[in-house]
């Protein structure tokens, strides 16, 4: 056979093509459990804190979570953000112990335990909530866990512990011995559904329409004050109307459109409010007087149903923007009305039991033990007979909830134990202002809370959580002393709190020292000072721990509930705030804008998408919550649904298929290689220079904790810098130079130095990917023992960035050339062409342009010719050399070696 007519050799074979046991499909569900089994058995976490001691320390203070129901998206959004938090400081160079822990004691457990079992005894409820609770830790340390989130697990913080429980009550004692605690008889939010007061973070305000009525008062010349109120049933505990001193009020007759007259007195710039709602307009014909609010302060009016007067008052607090400029005032049922009270001397009068139902107190025989909602109508009915109902319309607004039982809350007043704010309060604002708030109007949010909260009512009238360690004697005075309280605490740091209530009155009094017919009280202490304490019970319990905290970090509503608890605790421990820089964080919102709750996952439909952490990491992995995690803005709220969660699959996939390029493209690399600057290509440079620029960025964005922002650069640096120019330009002397050439080595140094730069700034994010990709370069130790890359001086942006910013402007010219010759099917592809490129006189002037060779590949052209001109351009012909059987190249020295006539020089030299 002739060598004319002897088949041509087929050199597929021959080509370098990339080679890796990196799978292309991720199969995160299957393969992170096996991963963090091998974390697990490593002690990932120990080894971590081992390898860091040393180092300047940065404390994250976990806020915890509540142990109730299972991990959802807004939960575990909370603790991925603090897992990159600790991740990234970690390699940054920091020694980050974390102590992760959990809120254990409260009423929506203890509401669920009372309502599966009734008459159980205090001491039964305890043990089923506690058990409870510790059912749901497991559930949620297993979600944490799985999620990738580095902590110390096995001994995670609980409140329900002896040690924190004598924290809580050692601080406590700190707050009576500072003289900031007082028990007194004043409205309180009271949830009936409940049977307990309840904290302002325990209310959740929702829309609820209610009567709004208009009543007259009689005043003792003859005219009547008119009120306007949406509570009737509180009318029975009115001792006062409250007018501004310094309001226009007009005294005159009105008359209604049915032809009824009343003389009344309605503050002026009501008058056209007022005849609107009730149809009563001022009969100016009539004479009319003009006063001040003041010029009535004193007088007594007549209630209009019951035997006793109300007394007329001036406050500041009453506004012109609804009602009539008289406010209806009841001591015992409202914050302003109570104030209003005491500084006039009335009496706390709140005829309403603990179900909200009337006591004998109210005067209305018929309507005792009948609850106060269902009194409205009736309320009203009284009004219209005795001629004091002016008008009547519903009204509807947000109105206060109880966020465990959804029942409206009513305001009651009850013997409390409260926190005096006032004492405290300047200097925790001025500690507020020595904190880092992000974002930094959070500061404003804080501030504005602190500054205008009331008294803090401490006591709960429940069984589940830290009794309030207060004694009566028998004669019924209270004792509240710091060293009884420091013997119980004491007692209890060995027996836990259980012992107070299994224990009777008479232990206990021995116990302390107390004498022996001494009682103890029955409330337990509100929840958020069982948290609010955690910088006592952690912080300053656990030696690897300080206190104040560098950070802590939850979602936007902890303004009122943790970060303002934890303030005001640590004013009482400590005089300073317990952190040093706080992050709020939005909340997961559904595509309608409606906050993700446990509550609202458990109440969900059969057809409700699931909204539980664990639907995402068994279905989609782990790294797929951690990504989405990284590519929001988590200061703002987070809308989420699958689909929109899914999103990320594709920004998951292109990084993952980089990876596996660039582990492929090392398969037969040198032992030992390294960068050596001598020996780089200018595209090498270029893409080092690049990544000195991304390096530099992402450890200033981890610093910042802009976690989308590291997710943007590296996903810019993938799909830009990386695929669309460096893999693609240098695929072919990476699949077709011979293999050992000092370009395709020196290329082989730059890949890896980028797969394990990208490794390492990846790792917070992608936990899980990132360390199998380190696995895959050949390393032992996980990735998680590493730093985070320094920018390479060597590599800051240069030579190499100038010229390639001028090779891209000609490459797009030349490209878009190519595409048109391609529509009009003169070429099939860029090698196929010859380009003619004309560069500006002016410009273009790096002497790459003189280097035929790197223009050729970085254009991915057989054939280029360049010439000058007044403006770039590019023309394109049908190349006429013969086609490299191997690199298919259109090369003129194709067939130039006889042992390989369809190959080019190059190809012949590398299949030799």
């Amino acid at each position: 056979m002739s060598a004319e007519t002897a088949p041509a050799k087929n050199y597929k074979d021959t080509v370098l093509l990339p080679k890796t046991d990196f799978p292309m499909k991720a199969d995160l569900v299957t393969r992170e459990p096996l991963r963090l089994a091998k974390w697990q058995e490593g002690k990932i976490y120990q080894r971590i804190q081992e390898q860091s001691q040393g180092k300047p320390k940065y404390i994250l203070h976990d806020g915890p979570p509540f142990a109730n129901g299972d991990v959802h998206m807004g939960t575990a959004l909370n603790k991925l953000l603090k897992d990159l938090i600790l991740k990234s400081k970690t390699m940054a160079g920091y020694h980050c112990p974390y102590v992760p822990g959990w809120d254990c004691h409260g009423l929506p457990i203890e509401f669920k335990v009372v309502k599966q079992a009734t008459g159980l005894t205090p001491v039964e409820v305890r043990q089923r909530s506690e058990a409870e609770a510790r059912k749901y830790i497991d559930i949620q340390r297993n979600s944490f866990k799985r999620l990738g989130v580095f902590g110390d697990w096995e001994n995670p913080y609980l409140t329900l512990d002896p040690g924190y429980e004598s924290g809580i009550l050692r601080t406590f004692g700190k707050a009576v011995e500072k003289n900031l605690i007082y028990r007194m008889k004043r409205p309180v939010l009271w949830s009936y559904g409940a049977q307990t007061a309840l904290a302002e973070a325990e209310v959740e305000y929702k829309e609820k329409t209610s009567p709004a009525v208009f009543v007259k008062f009689a005043l003792p010349e003859g005219s009547a004050l008119v009120i306007w109120t949406t509570t009737p049933w509180t009318l029975p505990a009115n001792l006062a109307i409250a007018l501004h001193p310094e309001f226009d009020y007009t005294v005159g007759t009105f008359v209604h459109e049915s032809g009824r007259t009343e003389k009344l007195t309605i503050a002026t710039s009501r008058l056209e409010g007022f005849a609107a709602s009730t149809g009563f307009k001022l009969d100016e014909s009539q004479p009319i007087t003009k006063l001040k609010g003041k010029d009535l302060a004193g007088q007594e009016a007549q209630h209009p149903f019951l035997p006793r007067t109300s007394k007329v008052i001036n406050t500041l607090f009453v506004t012109a923007d609804t009602g009539t400029g008289a406010v209806h005032i009841a001591p015992g049922h409202g914050a302003d009305d109570y104030q209003a009270g005491r500084e006039h001397g009335l009496e706390i009068l709140s005829p309403v039991d603990g179900d909200g139902k009337y006591t004998a107190e109210c005067g209305l025989p018929e309507f005792v033990g009948k609850h106060v909602f269902q009194s409205n109508e009736g309320i009203i009915a009284i009004l219209e007979e005795k001629g004091a109902l002016l008008g009547n319309e519903k009204y509807v607004h947000q109105y206060p909830h109880c966020w465990r039982s959804k029942t409206p809350i009513i305001f009651r007043a009850v013997e409390q134990f409260f926190i005096k704010i006032d004492d405290i309060r300047q200097k925790a604002l001025e500690e507020i202002d020595k904190v880092t708030w992000l974002p930094a109007s959070s500061r404003n949010r804080i501030y504005g809370t602190v500054e205008n909260r009331p008294d803090w009512c401490i006591s709960r009238q429940r069984t589940w959580g830290v009794p309030l360690p207060v004694f009566y004697s028998a004669e019924g005075s209270i004792v509240m002393r710091t060293d009884v309280i420091n013997k119980v605490a004491d007692i209890v740091e060995k027996e836990g709190t259980n012992l107070w209530f299994e224990k009777d009155d008479a232990w206990w009094a021995a116990a302390v020292g107390l004498p022996a017919d001494t009682k103890r009280g029955n409330d337990t202490l509100d929840v958020w000072i069982d948290s609010g304490c955690s910088h006592v019970s952690v912080l300053d319990r656990h030696p690897e721990l300080h206190a104040p905290a560098d950070m802590y970090i939850e979602a936007t509503d902890q303004h009122r509930g943790w970060f303002q608890s934890s303030l005001m605790m640590s004013m009482v421990a400590r005089d300073a705030a317990p952190y040093k820089s706080v992050i709020t964080h939005g909340f997961v919102v559904d595509t309608s804008g409606k906050k993700i709750s446990k509550s609202d996952q458990g109440n969900a439909g059969k057809n409700a998408k699931p909204m539980t952490a664990d639907h995402y990491y068994n279905t989609y992995g782990a790294d797929m919550v951690r990504l989405w995690v990284a590519s929001v803005d988590y200061q703002s709220d987070v809308p989420f649904s699958e689909d929109l969660f899914k999103q990320n699959g594709e920004n998951y996939r292109r990084i993952r298929n980089t990876m596996r390029v660039l582990l492929g493209n090392l398969h037969d690399e040198a032992k030992g290689l390294t960068l050596d600057q001598a020996e780089l290509t200018l595209v090498d440079r270029w893409i080092l220079e690049r990544q000195h620029v991304l390096v530099k960025d992402c450890v200033e964005a981890y610093a910042a904790y802009d976690f989308r922002k590291v997710f943007t650069l590296v996903n810019q640096f993938i799909t830009g810098d990386l695929s669309s120019l460096y893999i693609d330009i240098t695929k072919d002397r990476m699949y077709c130079d011979v293999a050992g050439s000092p370009r395709r080595r020196a290329t082989q140094a730059t890949i890896r130095e980028i797969t394990e730069t990208l490794c390492k700034l990846l790792a917070p994010i992608l936990a899980f990917t990132a360390d199998e990709a380190w696995e895959h370069l050949g390393h032992a130790e996980s990735l998680h023992l590493q730093l985070f890359p320094a920018p390479a001086a060597a590599f800051a942006p240069g030579d190499a960035c100038v010229a390639v910013d001028q090779l891209v402007q000609a490459r797009a010219v030349i490209q878009q050339s190519i595409e048109k010759a391609r529509q009009e099917k003169k070429i099939g592809s860029n090698l196929e062409a010859t380009v003619s490129l004309t560069l500006p006189e002016k410009g273009f002037d790096h002497s790459v342009f003189s280097d035929l060779g790197t223009l050729q590949e970085f254009f991915i052209l057989s054939e280029l010719k360049i010439t000058r001109g007044t403006e770039l351009a590019a023309s394109v012909g049908v190349c006429s050399n013969p086609k490299c059987a191997r690199c298919w190249k259109l090369l003129p020295d194709v067939g130039s070696v006889a042992e390989h006539p369809t190959l080019c020089g190059r190809c012949a030299e590398a299949v030799a």
